[in-house]
């Protein structure tokens, strides 16, 4: 299921990367997590708290006429000389500091916290969303926030081998921590579950590496990080978020597109976990076409989980 806070940041990423101004039904289909746009207006009401949660950040949403659209439409779109915060000027290990507190404390009743979005750390919920409260810290957390920040190679033990690791990005997903880089020993980008790093974290020199820009050399998605067996996954995506999965995944990944406008989309899985996370974003509107174990993965997590 999608969250708010997740549906928030995928609603600020899709407006922040318009091109042009976006209309409300290009923003239904393109941001999952939002309500069926029904006669009710149950999407429309989503769609203006959410738009003022943002403006409410200090995030600039501005509301622009659609070009060419005839009778006209409204569009909204983020300008990214609005959005971006002049730099700081903060040391690495200040950043990380922020980075850290902000994502792991909600701070109540302090105007002004919003800003620390800006400065890479988690929006403020509303009182009805926990589950920022809820996450948890680990002592590698800091200094891998360090590592990030500074360029700095780290090694540390997992699954039994020692691995050393060229740290590209921090994020927290699915209740845990990951770590995602350039495994030396793999040769490879890999992704890390840092409850499961064994011993000592020990830090490199600083400015030891380059960190690739986003999407750039191909960089794999989180189920293609991993060292399971490799397996083509095939996904049935209704049409209502048929137009958000394709630009998430590229028009290489599209299969098929029938009549009602649904897709199925191809993946290759080296990470059932995060496929699975992958899957289950889109709620009821997505299905495991093949292969047959993936979907009877899916099953077995949602069972236990209910169980």
């Amino acid at each position: 299921m999608v969250s708010r806070l997740e549906r928030l940041l995928n609603l600020t990423a899709a407006l922040l990367t318009a091109t042009r101004p976006l209309s409300r039904g290009e923003l239904h289909e393109r941001v999952p997590g939002y309500p069926p746009d029904d006669a009710k207006g149950s999407f429309r009401r989503a769609f203006e708290r959410d738009k003022e949660a943002l403006r409410d950040m200090g995030i600039p949403v501005v509301v622009e006429e659609i070009a060419g659209v005839d009778p006209p439409v409204d569009g909204y779109r983020i300008p990214r000389d609005q959005y971006a915060l002049r730099d700081p000027g903060l040391e690495p290990d200040e950043l990380a500091a922020i980075h850290l507190a902000a994502a792991a404390v909600q701070l109540e009743g302090l105007r002004g916290t919003e800003a620390l979005w800006k400065l890479g750390g988690a929006p403020a919920v509303t009182a009805d969303d926990q589950t920022l409260a809820a996450i948890p810290t680990i002592p590698a957390l800091a200094p891998l926030f360090a590592a990030v920040g500074e360029r700095r190679p780290v090694t540390f033990g997992y699954r039994g081998q020692v691995r050393t690791v060229d740290p590209h990005r921090l994020s927290f997903a699915r209740g845990h921590w990951y770590l995602d880089g350039y495994d030396h020993d793999r040769q490879a980008l890999r992704q890390f579950r840092l409850d499961r790093l064994e011993g000592e974290l020990d830090v490199g020199p600083p400015a030891s590496f380059e960190r690739p820009l986003p999407g750039e050399g191909g960089a794999p998605r989180p189920w293609e990080m991993g060292e399971e067996a490799p397996v083509e996954a095939r996904v049935h995506v209704d049409a209502d978020l048929a137009g958000w999965a394709v630009d998430h995944l590229g028009p290489e990944a599209l299969a098929a597109t029938h009549g009602d406008g649904s897709v199925e989309v191809t993946l290759r899985v080296t990470n059932r976990e995060a496929f699975r996370s992958f899957v289950i974003g889109f709620l009821d509107h997505a299905e495991i076409l093949a292969p047959e174990e993936l979907r009877e993965d899916l099953v077995g997590w949602l069972t236990a989980l209910a169980g």
